[in-house]
């Protein structure tokens, strides 16, 4: 609580019985206590990404789709290849691949992000049934059980994920059918905590990866054989929320940052601290 309160964020810290009565759909043990924002919201991400697009092509960003080879040799990249061929060419790049860092850089990341697979349901919501809902439902997360959701958005289902790492996988090759043991966990979570959904129908499934560091904490640093390489990942599943500030603080540090620039690296971000073996420090 403290650092919402340093950054001046609204909240209220709810014990049992007030969010009993704010939230009877959802159940509560004795000696829990909650925090509610009351100014939060949520961010429809495919929609934000096109938006963000479409204002960037306005402004004569180029945008085109592809898919980045591993660049080799050292010293000042001059170009990146791309599997269909292209060669793009640039003063400085900046690898925010996600997933797919520890493919393009495998000597340097390949045992330092660990891509983990995430399993994502949609459950159906009882016909008539507000409870699950905006406004009477808010976007909420389960730090005793570690799950996470939304309410029941433009009829799509009201969302149920686990935020548990899952085996690490390929984000190319991973298979994107919900397994037999994610449901499982996702049925049992979801008859304690909303017990009028325990027989609910799964409408929607998505099967998607975390991006993991070691420690779980952002990866943003120059490469160590390119002086005009920066490479920005550990987004894990937090990435797109954090997207707006990272991307003003990498945007200062590739126009001030450097050896000899007046912006220095963070050091809880750099390539130094992540390490071969997950200890997860950052949730």
């Amino acid at each position: 609580m403290k650092m919402m309160q340093d950054a001046g964020a609204k909240f209220e810290k709810l014990e049992p019985d007030e969010m009993r009565r704010r939230f009877p759909q959802i159940f509560f043990e004795d000696g829990a206590w909650g925090i509610f924002e009351p100014e939060s919201g949520v961010l429809m991400a495919r929609r934000a990404v096109q938006a963000v697009v479409a204002q960037a092509q306005k402004i004569g960003v180029s945008y085109i789709s592809e898919a980045a080879l591993a660049p080799s040799g050292g010293g000042r990249l001059s170009a990146v290849k791309t599997a269909s061929g292209q060669t793009l060419s640039a003063n400085t790049f900046v690898f925010a691949c996600g997933p797919w860092l520890p493919k393009i850089f495998p000597n340097l990341l390949g045992d330092r992000i660990f891509p983990s697979r995430q399993e994502v349901f949609f459950f159906g919501v009882p016909a008539g049934n507000a409870q699950f809902s905006m406004p009477t439902m808010p976007t909420w997360i389960d730090s005793k059980d570690e799950f996470y959701g939304m309410p029941d958005l433009e009829s799509r289902g009201f969302k149920v994920a686990d935020d548990h790492h899952g085996p690490i996988v390929d984000p190319d090759t991973q298979p994107r059918m919900a397994s037999v043991q994610a449901i499982a966990a996702a049925r049992s979570f979801i008859s304690e905590r909303f017990p009028a959904l325990k027989n609910a129908p799964i409408v929607e499934s998505r099967v998607c990866q975390y991006e993991n560091t070691s420690n779980g904490d952002f990866l943003i640093d120059r490469h160590p054989d390119f002086d005009n390489v920066w490479l920005v990942g550990g987004g894990s599943g937090h990435g797109f929320k954090h997207g707006p500030s990272l991307g003003e603080y990498v945007a200062a540090l590739v126009l001030q940052g450097g050896a000899s620039g007046s912006l220095k690296i963070e050091p809880r971000f750099s390539l130094a601290t992540k390490q071969s073996t997950q200890n997860r420090a950052v949730h």
